[in-house]
């Protein structure tokens, strides 16, 4: 298990929007002659409405931009650890919690991710209340998508203060645990990787452990 950290500070809820600071784009425009039109949320479902984009369409809204969730296709170990994680978080989780796969959640005006899994509370997932703002934990299982989930989904993540944030390397057979989120560098102060030998333990959702041998074999 390798450990960095950067200064231990208390867990603090998940928050429906990022602090003021936290201005820097996620997704930069690709030239300052050539900026980006940028989606908010409402025009991203209006789009789906539309038929402009398939709701089957593999697409997440990310600082605005509409971009593809998955380049490639899900591969066999890919796919197992999507399985088998699917498996154990509904099986651990009481009614207080609800596992969402690979379903929106909407943070702010010009984001809705889809992460293969999000923890959230119950009462935030309530039928006609719209998506889910905030998550307890996000778990992404990453081959393809591994550069985009370290860089673009952590910085997200952490700039709307989600508490725990996972990464299934499925190459490399290991979980990369992100803690103690900095909202205004919309940074982890706290990473940790876990090798097959580990055990995964949340330190956000009691009772929720499992070894990391049991996504990978």
């Amino acid at each position: 298990m390798t450990v960095t950290t950067s200064r231990t500070e208390s867990v603090q809820a998940a928050a429906s929007e990022p602090l003021d600071g936290a201005n820097t784009p996620l997704v930069p425009d690709p030239d300052p002659d050539l900026p980006l039109r940028r989606f908010t949320v409402d025009e991203y479902h209006k789009m789906i409405a539309a038929g402009i984009l398939d709701e089957d369409e593999h697409v997440e809204l990310l600082d605005g931009v509409v971009v593809v969730a998955r380049v490639s296709p899900q591969g066999e170990p890919h796919a197992y650890a999507v399985q088998e994680l699917n498996r154990i978080l509904t099986r651990q989780l009481g009614d207080e919690y609800r596992v969402r796969p690979q379903l929106p959640v909407t943070l702010g005006d010009r984001n809705e991710p889809e992460p293969d899994f999000a923890i959230v509370r119950t009462e935030d997932s309530r039928r006609g209340g719209g998506q889910p703002k905030r998550a307890l934990v996000y778990i992404e299982v990453a081959d393809s998508s591994l550069r985009k989930d370290r860089r673009l989904k952590a910085s997200l993540y952490a700039r709307y203060g989600t508490p725990e944030y996972v990464i299934v390397n499925v190459g490399k057979e290991t979980l990369e645990v992100h803690r103690d989120p900095d909202r205004s560098e919309g940074r982890y102060r706290t990473s940790l990787t876990l090798t097959r030998e580990d055990t995964f333990t949340s330190t956000v959702v009691p009772d929720l452990s499992f070894p990391v041998a049991a996504l990978f074999t």
